[in-house]
């Protein structure tokens, strides 16, 4: 009987009539299929790149033949040997989602790969009222298994830039994400371009890279060491090959010399105003963005705006998103845009091209600024306090920016059970695992979200001080109070910056603290002082797992320098290492809210937790929502059981335990009706089946100019 209504649902979907969703649109429909492609591929034919464009691999006079449309082909860098990626719908990115706010999106995924489960985040959305159509594996519902399908349907707000991507194991630097662009219902005035950028490996696909980080690097028997940042900030062991941009890029091998392959191209028309969307889909590495001749007015990130801030460049970290303006008021030309890594003592970068209307069609040879005394280059979102003297460069941290609206934190005092102090580090000694507070989070077997008395796992006694383990580590919120939290990257564990991000809300960043830096070359030389890691005596040994504030008249959101009246607000934000952020919410949005480092190694290696906000005011999901778990002879499932017992808290009192089941399990008996929804959801799929069939062949032959009725019975 399942198998029929899938069956039904896939008819539905056949003859379903699509169109573009517009302003007057309640809901903007889309499907998704996932599956498997290969680079630098076409209809069967290998491919390789000369001059920008693409030639069949049995081309040998590239001057007389004529090119392959790149139409339909995932170039990535041009690497000839074919890689494998997961795409969306044969698109490298997947396709870009445009909506408007306050709209309904419903988005039909149907898994086609063979052998890998998914399933589907939604990037910075809160998904007030849905948090089960958040997209997090074994948190808020059941991988997608193949050749199965789910439905996602929420709603589209607020406005901004954000984005979608596979949320399971390593799968994100495969390809299988694209943008999600919620609009104002207002004509644009401006015409506006959507830029993703991340690193590549036209190698290995995410699980080599993932083994090769933690087991040591090792290309043709030479080990590859890791890289840098100028303060002496570490990047994990990703070999990095090229940048791209929209999913294009080009391979320089070891002289400079590159491959010719296409690049992404932005075209403009001279003398206006252009916004550029920059969306940090990447794993591992942070990029600095820039246009040659042209200053980047940087306008909001993360989906909320900012007061005007004009820069040479930004950086932009995995998981944040930067909205920025130009004004193409130079002469008709070509000019490189370029994305270039942090990392010192190496030459990293991925390149586009800004083409003004009447340009030739040819690579341009324009060059970067140059950065002097008299004109220093200005760079927002720095993740250390400043460049070396000499490089004339000025760093504005995120916290210096304002919101454009007026849009106050919201106010303190702050108890001492909603101030968070979170450590997001590695602070093992001999095992270094990715923790927060020392906790290695480990997901439950089940959707905790929907089977909550079936998790079976918690922060027990051999969690605390010094010491690392592993558990779902949750904090425990209370619907409508004031939470601070302070993102820590400090003690024994610190060494890397950490892009964290917080699904379920946009937090308001409220201060920024850094490390202690030699003041001529920048380097790190000690964490933040105004903070206790308690512990060991050293603090720089120290696992940092129980911090507080050095001055106890900072507690309660007393930090002197903090922005209350406008802050500004984001879901993504860089916690630099040695330092500290500041960030504060109002917990109104009952869900288990996935925290996490956005470095794909460091969120599997366990640098997470969840924020349960509220369980008891958890709203229902669908009826028949999926379920999974483990499975034992001796041990009934409780999807068997025609009651459920609630849980009641057992463990030794700790608040920061793991997820609870709470007041709302019962309610969970819905499943016991899972036939009879079945039923009379297969007869409104039959009926939505025969209308859909009906209304799209009478539009058909309404454009022949004939009766539908007329010849419905032929």
């Amino acid at each position: 009987m399942a198998g029929i209504f899938i069956l039904l649902v896939v008819l539905v979907t056949q003859v379903s009539c699509h169109k573009p969703c517009t302003m007057a649109d309640g809901e903007c429909e889309f499907w998704f299929d996932i599956e498997y492609k290969m680079t630098m591929v076409k209809d069967g034919a290998a491919l390789y790149p000369k001059d920008g464009k693409l030639y069949k691999y049995d081309v040998v006079n590239t001057s007389i033949a004529e090119p392959i449309p790149i139409e339909g082909v995932a170039t990535a860098d041009g690497w000839e040997d074919p890689r494998l990626l997961i795409v969306v719908n044969g698109q490298f990115p997947g396709p870009a989602l445009e909506v408007f706010e306050g709209q309904t999106i419903i988005v039909h995924v149907s898994n086609s790969l063979p052998s890998e489960s998914l399933t589907i985040h939604w990037h910075g959305l809160p998904q007030n009222g849905s948090p089960w159509m958040d997209g997090v594996s074994f948190l808020t519902q059941c991988p997608i298994m193949p050749g199965q399908s789910f439905t996602y349907r929420f709603k589209a707000t607020p406005r901004g830039t954000f984005w979608y991507h596979t949320h399971i194991g390593l799968m994100r630097s495969m390809g299988p994400y694209g943008p999600l662009i919620i609009r104002e219902k207002k004509q644009l005035r401006e015409e506006e371009f959507v830029f993703t950028i991340t690193e590549w490996n036209h190698d290995w696909d995410s699980n080599i890279a993932q083994l090769k980080e933690e087991d040591g690097m090792f290309v043709n028997r030479k080990q590859i060491n890791p890289t840098y940042s100028l303060d002496g900030a570490e990047y994990s062991l990703f070999r990095f090959q090229s940048a791209l941009i929209n999913g294009k890029g080009r391979y320089y091998d070891s002289t400079g010399k590159h491959n010719e392959a296409p690049l992404e191209v932005f075209t403009v028309s001279q003398n206006a105003s252009f916004i550029f969307r920059v969306i940090g889909v990447g794993v591992q590495y942070p990029f600095r963005i820039s246009i040659d001749n042209h200053d980047l007015t940087i306008i909001a990130s993360d989906g909320f705006d900012l007061q005007p801030r004009s820069a040479e460049s930004f950086i932009v970290n995995p998981g944040e998103r930067f909205d920025f303006r130009i004004q193409s008021d130079k002469s008709v030309n070509n000019y490189w845009i370029r994305a270039t890594t942090l990392e010192i003592d190496v030459d990293h970068f991925g390149l586009a091209i800004l083409r003004y209307d009447g340009a030739p069609e040819v690579d341009p040879s324009s060059s970067r600024k140059v950065c002097t005394l008299q004109s220093k280059c200005v760079v927002v979102n720095c993740p250390f306090l400043f460049y070396p003297t000499q490089s004339n460069t000025q760093c504005v941290t995120f916290d210096q920016l304002k919101s454009k609206a007026i849009d106050p934190a919201p106010p303190g005092p702050i108890g001492e059970k909603e101030e968070y102090f979170l450590n997001f580090a590695f602070p093992g000694i001999s095992w270094k695992p990715g923790a927060v507070n020392g906790r290695t989070f480990k997901k439950p077997p089940v959707s905790a979200l929907t089977q909550p008395q079936e998790i079976g796992l918690k922060c027990k006694d051999d969690c605390g001080d010094e010491k690392v383990c592993q558990c779902p580590y949750s904090l425990d919120l209370e619907n409508g109070k004031v939470y601070q939290m302070i993102f820590l990257n400090m003690g024994a564990g610190k060494g890397f910056a950490h892009p964290i991000h917080m699904h379920g809300y946009s937090f308001y960043v409220l201060k920024m603290g850094y490390a202690r830096y030699n003041a001529t070359n920048g380097k790190i030389i000690g964490d933040n002082l105004d903070i206790n890691c308690r512990g060991n005596a050293d603090r720089e040994l120290s696992f940092c797992n129980e911090a507080t504030w050095a001055n106890s008249s900072w507690l309660g959101g007393n930090v002197p320098g903090i922005e209350l009246e406008n802050p500004p607000r984001k879901d993504t934000i860089i916690v630099p290492t040695g330092g500290y952020v500041v960030v504060r919410i109002i917990a109104d949005n009952p869900g288990l809210w996935f925290v996490h480092c956005h470095i794909e190694l460091h969120n599997m290696d366990g640098m997470a937790l969840v924020l349960n906000n509220s369980f008891p005011m958890i709203p229902l999901p669908p009826p028949g929502f999926p379920r999974c778990g483990n499975f034992d002879y001796n041990t009934p499932a409780a999807g068997n059981k025609r009651t459920v017992k609630k849980e009641h808290d057992d463990n030794d009192g700790d608040e920061h335990n793991t997820i609870k089941a709470l007041d709302n399990i019962d309610a969970l008996k819905y499943n016991n009706t899972f036939w009879a929804i079945t039923g009379c959801l297969m007869a409104l799929v039959v009926i939505e089946f025969l209308i859909l069939v009906y209304t799209c062949r009478k539009a058909t032959h309404k454009l022949k100019g004939e009766s539908f009725d007329s010849v419905a019975m032929k």
